[in-house]
């Protein structure tokens, strides 16, 4: 099977070569120069425009992107609208809105090519060696990329989960899952940095929580690491970016009567540490980087 992959950044190019790991040809493109480099040095054979890459591709076309959800990802759909052929499939594997993912459904079956909406989750490391995919589309469409799916993902880690936008509901749901976790987790933390009594070793704690307590995770572990590189996390500015998808969540909890207090709570943290430094926002940042590259603010900037 060949893919085609649009975005080859922090997780578009991990994509790319856990593909070609498990025998898949994937040919890719990003807009930018560099990055192609990059690409084409780590194995990969890039196209130098979105035309070249449609054109090189067999019938029929698959193409899977990698881009930030919104304008980025919407103008490329529209663009491979009108470059790909009928009975091609488009696989958007960025955080996207699941209205928009309906919605470019729509759109590209006005020309009978098939959509499937792929929510990604864990971070570089997953995408590199084992994702977690929750897909939406159509189930036939589904089927004919599940070998791809299924070869990419971690052991368990595919789930076709019923027509679009479901895929992009999940991630959302999960989303707003995990701003909750990494919250209850930078508070934990702070409470400890408060004590006045007694004096913890970070590192040490998330270590020892991360082996037989119920709260041992991959968040932990990130943690644990992130102690070892700066143990009271004093050279990071406690702010964190919200990409969107706790907003999205809580917005359809809202629609819907569902109480999420600790996801909207987390979400109202983020707003807030635009304008504090506190401990557990260091925290937050902290594992935010750890899993998915987002970039924290040092002292000073």
């Amino acid at each position: 099977m060949e893919i085609g992959l649009i975005g080859l950044g922090k997780m578009g190019l991990n994509l790319a070569l856990n593909g070609t790991d498990h025998g898949f040809t994937i040919k890719g493109f990003d807009i930018s120069p560099e990055v192609r480099q990059r690409a084409n040095e780590s194995g990969i054979k890039t196209a130098e425009s979105l035309e070249q890459l449609v054109e090189s591709l067999s019938e029929p076309k698959t193409v899977m992107i990698s881009a930030p959800a919104g304008k980025i990802t919407n103008d490329l759909i529209a663009q491979l609208k009108e470059l790909l052929p009928a009975e091609s499939i488009v696989i958007d594997a960025g955080n996207a809105n699941y209205h928009e993912s309906k919605k470019n459904f729509a759109s590209l079956k006005e020309k009978n090519i098939h959509f499937l909406d792929c929510g990604t989750s864990g971070g570089m490391e997953g995408a590199r060696h084992g994702a977690c995919l929750m897909i939406g589309g159509e189930a036939e469409v589904f089927e004919k990329v599940a070998p791809f799916f299924k070869a990419i993902a971690t052991e368990d880690g595919c789930l076709y989960g019923g027509k679009p936008g479901a895929g992009h509901y999940l991630k959302m749901v999960h989303n707003g899952i995990e701003y909750g976790m990494m919250q209850a987790i930078g508070e934990g933390f702070d409470i400890l940095e408060a004590s006045p009594e007694y004096q913890f070793d970070n590192e040490a704690v998330a270590k020892v929580w991360n082996h037989g307590s119920v709260v041992r995770s991959w968040l932990m572990e990130l943690l644990q690491e992130g102690f070892a590189q700066d143990p009271n996390l004093e050279k990071i500015k406690g702010e964190i970016q919200a990409s969107g998808e706790a907003k999205w969540t809580v917005e359809e909890a809202l629609k819907l009567g569902v109480p999420v207090p600790i996801i909207a709570n987390s979400l109202f943290v983020r707003n807030t540490s635009q304008i504090e430094d506190s401990f557990s926002n260091k925290v937050v940042a902290t594992l935010r980087h750890g899993f998915g590259g987002h970039a924290v603010k040092q002292k000073g900037e």
